[in-house]
């Protein structure tokens, strides 16, 4: 009787267990390569172990389960309860997503962190309204211009058949009398090679994960903007989660956050060697080329304050606040008498 017990008791645990675990997909953009979704597997390992495997999560990388620009609205409807997003495509929807697609307002890793956490408030009183929570995001590198020919000027750029990922790149495009063609990161090896567009906006990274190299020569190293992935969350499902393994995704996303960052601006350089390794040209843009950019970029920020109204304009001047203070030198210390 005591064995039979025994029996019943352990396998009443099995199956408690077993209802206990969740699993969630993670749908994704890029590459399982790219170190935006290392990141996310390493985030996923992390939550595993700390729920005790209550948890779990499956990155499906390479726009595998939804395209890009689905992957907001799936996580939104509860199709998946947790996905990766590339905040600056949804600018059309709210013009406080695009913030950091604008060109020239944050060049640098400490200025786009510094927009990042002026952003995140915003962003996470915006997203709640829409049902979901923010956990955390990572900038790309820096961007530059890959295009077929040498250039040295906006003027350069006229008719070229340029690819359009967000609204902020469509309307670079429209400003500099480019073509605009709509494509996406898994879709961009096969359209370069096909020849539907023939330059782009991107970091170091989107060029090396598409083998942009075998079909362009030349990257400009324009140090545009630095557009930020987010991860995000249904939050009724996090909501149905105990309190333990909330705490434990709570922590594996900012433990994410803090590596990703890192991971990116250490990458940002060995993307760069890498292309060169394969043959492309890393071209110092001209003064001239420089100028026309900031001009476009200050055009789009004098549009995006417009269109985001009164939140907008207080986190520009947030931002600019910020990086004001930065740049102060540190007070010196007085003498000792």
């Amino acid at each position: 009787m005591i064995r039979k017990a025994l029996i019943c008791l352990i396998s009443m645990s099995a199956v408690g267990s077993v209802v206990a675990q969740t699993k969630w997909d993670l749908p994704a953009a890029y590459p399982a390569s790219n170190f935006h979704t290392e990141n996310l597997s390493q985030f996923a390992n992390d939550i595993d172990k700390a729920s005790n495997g209550k948890l779990k999560i499956t990155v499906h990388a390479n726009a595998s389960l939804f395209k890009a620009n689905e992957i907001k609205r799936a996580v939104q409807g509860g199709q998946a309860p947790i996905g990766e997003v590339l905040l600056a495509n949804f600018e059309n929807e709210n013009p406080l997503y695009g913030a950091d697609g604008i060109p020239f307002l944050a060049t640098s890793y400490a200025d786009s962190k510094r927009l990042a956490d002026v952003q995140k408030p915003y962003l996470e009183k915006l997203l709640a309204t829409q049902g979901l929570k923010l956990l955390y995001t990572v900038a790309w590198p820096p961007q530059g211009i890959y295009v077929k020919k040498e250039i040295s000027s906006v003027a350069d750029m006229r008719g070229l058949k340029w690819r359009a990922y967000s609204p902020a790149t469509g309307k670079i495009a429209e400003l500099i009398g480019a073509q605009p063609v709509t494509i996406q990161a898994a879709e961009l090896s096969q359209a370069l090679a096909t020849g539907v567009v023939e330059s782009y906006m991107s970091s170091g990274s989107t060029g090396y994960d598409s083998k942009t190299y075998e079909s362009i020569k030349y990257w400009y190293d324009t140090q545009a903007w630095l557009p930020k992935n987010a991860v995000l969350v249904n939050k009724k499902a996090f909501d149905a989660l105990d309190a333990s393994t909330q705490a434990a995704v709570m922590k594996a996303a900012a433990d994410a956050e803090a590596r990703g960052w890192k991971i990116s601006e250490e990458k940002n350089d060995w993307y760069k060697k890498a292309l060169t390794e394969k043959g492309m040209k890393i071209m110092t843009p001209s003064p001239k080329l420089i100028a026309d950019l900031k001009q476009v970029g200050a055009i789009m920020l004098t549009d995006w304050q417009k269109k985001a109204g009164p939140d907008g304009e207080a986190m520009i001047a947030a931002f600019y606040k910020a990086s004001s203070a930065a740049a102060k030198p540190a007070a010196k210390p007085a003498p000792k008498k």
